[in-house]
């Protein structure tokens, strides 16, 4: 047991804030498989279907759902009950008609949004990183660990839409003063607000910006921000009908 705890499970008490579970259920959980995400920044596809959406009460019924293609995860059919979802991923259940998008609550928790089958066609991701390759062409780095090729100029921090399951770039919001954001991390992970102002800085210290909301004006760091639309937000968000 203890071997297979280090591989495939993992101590609930030890697992990320990012989980939506109760550590003192039971004394082990599933461990997401190396994957896209990072584990603290994403729960195992079995964790959607058994604690979260109730469609499976243990791994043996979860992994018949998945063997049957019956989980789209950004389009595509995922059949490892360990496979990792994060954030902006889109989850689709077609034999039931539902479709989810991946987001974060107050907390930091990683919740499933109920959107519907238009939205489901879509996922917001961020570019963390661009390199020019062979070509002249420029490889932009994902947020959730994919890599795109393109010709088009983004920056970093812009964030694409991207049309699933195809993975083709249909639109795209840039990184700029009077952007909508969503805050992914520090004390307001969760929150929604207008990027007021973009502070780099010319040294080791991370880059900043301010952000306004209803209650007022905050500093954050760049990394915690992640736009998603200029006038109004091009997802639907927790708490809308």
């Amino acid at each position: 047991m203890a071997n297979m705890g280090s591989r495939k499970h993992l101590k609930r008490y030890k697992a990320p804030k990012t989980w939506p579970i109760h550590i003192k259920e039971e004394t082990w959980t599933t461990k997401t498989a190396p994957g896209t995400h990072a584990i603290e920044d994403s729960i195992p596809l079995v964790m959607v279907l058994r604690e979260i959406l109730g469609l499976a009460e243990n791994v043996r019924e979860a992994k018949i759902i998945l063997n049957n293609g019956d989980v789209l995860v950004d389009g595509t059919p995922r059949k490892d009950h360990r496979f990792p979802v994060g954030f902006m991923d889109v989850i689709s259940i077609p034999k039931i008609n539902k479709h989810y998008r991946l987001l974060q609550d107050y907390k930091g928790r990683l919740i499933l949004h109920e959107i519907d089958e238009k939205d489901a066609n879509f996922k917001l991701v961020a570019i963390d990183n661009k390199t020019t390759i062979k070509g002249g062409k420029t490889q932009l780095n994902l947020h959730d660990g994919r890599n795109v090729i393109t010709e088009d100029d983004y920056n970093t921090n812009d964030v694409l839409l991207l049309n699933i399951p195809e993975q083709k770039v249909s639109d795209s919001i840039k990184f700029e003063e009077g952007a909508l954001a969503l805050i992914t991390g520090g004390k307001h992970i969760g929150e929604l607000g207008k990027i007021d102002s973009i502070n780099v800085t010319r040294s080791s210290k991370s880059n900043t910006v301010l952000v306004e909301t209803d209650e007022g004006s905050f500093l954050t760091l760049t990394r915690y921000v992640f736009v998603i639309g200029t006038d109004k937000p091009v997802i639907s968000l927790l708490g809308e009908n």
